[in-house]
């Protein structure tokens, strides 16, 4: 069993995609389609930069996005197919957008707010987020508890063993910080982020996501998606509260990994651009036999 899987937020690169509009005719067709929705030139942004850009959250979500989607378009066209698929934060849109349950119109509509509604979510710029490396998620969890009563910090993504990523008042991440590395942990390494994302923090935009949402009709999924929120399957049902759930609350990466394996997933694909997901993979279950798209392409 085959799982798509979806970077998120990070993993963008100016000059992203270029290569692909000169090898492949469907890259430039998506290129256009994407400038001509979003009435902004996304592929310039993508191919050109400047880099102080790409990385507004507002603009890297419809990017990467639009990228993934051309790799997913590229592997359908050879015949390769997921029977699961599952996104890093930003790329459970993805996920939800190969299995059918949006067009790429809507999913690009949808990643162009959720990224609009995240950057004015902290106008001050009071939030931010910090990876925590070599700890385990129960002595991550105490300290931001113990910390969160002076100035609130909580653990927001386990992405695999040793790697979780802590988000707040960067006030709380400064405290917890030194906290954190009389823990134990090896490194606390503060994120070029815009803000304290998938935490209380986001969740006056998680409430204006969700009215955003009511616009869009999700269809069934014609392959099982597995959902950040709850690291289980979500379905045309669910799936607006998961969103927005997801917006506010921790993305459950290592636990969704193992889900998938516990499904009778042995092979796993990075649909995207970059390799962050498929070295987080092979930290979590060294089983799963992990590739990068190009690299399914060439093989």
């Amino acid at each position: 069993m085959k799982a798509f899987l979806f970077p998120g937020q990070g993993s963008q690169k100016v000059g992203m995609g270029k290569d692909l509009i000169e090898e492949f005719q469907i890259a430039g067709e998506i290129y256009r389609e994407a400038d001509k929705i979003l009435g902004v030139s996304i592929s310039n942004l993508s191919f050109e930069g400047p880099e102080s850009e790409l990385t507004k959250t507002e603009n890297t979500q419809p990017a990467l996005l639009t990228y993934s989607y051309i790799a997913t378009r590229i592997l359908e066209e050879r015949k390769i197919l997921p029977d699961f698929t599952a996104g890093h934060s930003l790329g459970e849109f993805s996920a939800i957008l190969a299995a059918g349950m949006l067009t790429f119109q809507e999913a690009l509509l949808i990643v162009r707010k959720r990224g609009e509604l995240m950057a004015s979510a902290d106008p001050e710029g009071k939030g931010g987020m910090a990876a925590v490396l070599g700890l385990d998620d129960e002595k991550v969890r105490a300290v931001c508890q113990e910390v969160s009563k002076v100035k609130y910090v909580e653990p927001v993504n386990f992405n695999c063993p040793g790697q979780v990523v802590i988000s707040g008042l960067k006030e709380g991440i400064d405290l917890a910080e030194s906290k954190l590395k009389e823990a134990g942990a090896k490194r606390v390494l503060k994120l070029s982020v815009s803000g304290a994302f998938h935490s209380q923090l986001m969740k006056k935009a998680a409430e204006e996501f969700s009215e955003f949402l009511t616009k869009f009709e999700f269809r069934k999924p014609r392959c099982k998606v597995v959902a950040n929120a709850t690291a289980s399957f979500l379905d045309e049902g669910n799936v607006k509260d998961l969103l927005v759930r997801q917006m506010r609350s921790p993305v459950l990466w290592a636990d969704s990994i193992c889900f998938l394996k516990a499904n009778g997933v042995t092979e796993a694909v990075e649909v995207g651009f970059g390799n962050v997901v498929s070295g987080l993979v092979r930290k979590i279950d060294e089983s799963i036999d992990v590739k990068s798209w190009n690299q399914l392409l060439q093989g």
